[in-house]
């Protein structure tokens, strides 16, 4: 079905609260036999200011919102706003259940999709010296990782365009939870936006640094591609790579060793 290019700054109000993302029953009750729950939910008494609140947003996939989470790190605690269930469910990927744990954390960060700011504010706590280069393409998300990140300002620097394998615009399906829409994915909602050649990024900022230690990659639609795409010369200058995908072979097998966590791929240079 054809979709309409739609001002994501203007979308209808009553597009914010179907739970067209939702965790089924099913999933739910699936969980109860899974390990990586349980250990979200003991992190989640550990590392959430309000655990119990916490908890019952993400069975729920309730509450009011916006709603402010206090997440505990090796930083101090920090102030995170979400506004969606869905906003629950990435904290307590990212700070409870480990996806993005690497095995050394980095200090030259770069983070593909960095959506409403979660995921950087996660390396940005790793270490007082970290800084991250965030892209992030959806108007509303680059609206909300900027009041998220206020807290780390001078930190990072945000690229507000998509990241594929051109420069120039390009067609964004977008959703309303802002947390699953991609270059050329069809939601039904089209926004264009500007995009970057990945591989140009990466290598820019090496160029700059010499180095990155962690690059993150969740672009819906695009993560096997441009991780497929990074060449033997970059990978060299990369210590850890994270990918929101699910690979069955290593695309970087000449410079990274592989493996699978959660619903991520975790590459560590050799």
């Amino acid at each position: 079905m054809q979709g309409q290019q739609t001002d994501v700054g203007t979308a209808p109000e009553d597009l914010s609260s179907p739970a067209r993302h939702r965790r089924t029953f099913g999933a739910i009750a699936g969980a109860v036999f899974q390990r990586r729950h349980y250990v979200a939910a003991a992190n989640a008494f550990a590392r959430i200011a309000e655990p119990v609140d916490f908890l019952k947003r993400y069975i729920s996939n309730g509450g009011s919102y916006p709603a402010n989470i206090g997440v505990k790190t090796p930083l101090g605690q920090i102030d995170l706003t979400t506004y969606t269930p869905d906003d629950i469910q990435t904290i307590n990927e990212i700070f409870l259940r480990g996806d993005y744990d690497v095995a050394s954390d980095g200090a030259v960060v770069v983070d593909f999709g960095s959506n409403i700011g979660i995921s950087t504010a996660f390396f940005l706590t790793r270490r007082p010296d970290a800084f991250v280069y965030c892209h992030e393409p959806l108007p509303r998300n680059i609206e909300r990782l900027k009041a998220n990140l206020a807290q780390f300002a001078g930190r990072f620097d945000l690229c507000e365009t998509a990241v594929g394998t051109q420069n120039g615009p390009v067609r964004f399906g977008w959703e309303p939870t802002g947390r699953y829409g991609g270059v050329g994915r069809d939601t039904g909602q089209w926004i264009e936006v500007p995009c970057r050649d990945s591989n140009e990024i990466l290598a820019d900022i090496i160029a700059r640094h010499g180095r990155i230690d962690t690059l993150k990659i969740d672009i819906e639609t695009m993560e096997g591609v441009v991780t497929e795409r990074i060449t033997p010369e970059l990978a060299a200058s990369i210590g850890s790579v994270v990918v929101e995908y699910p690979f069955q072979s290593n695309p970087l097998a000449a410079t990274h060793v592989m493996e699978k966590r959660n619903f991520c791929t975790m590459f560590r240079r050799r």
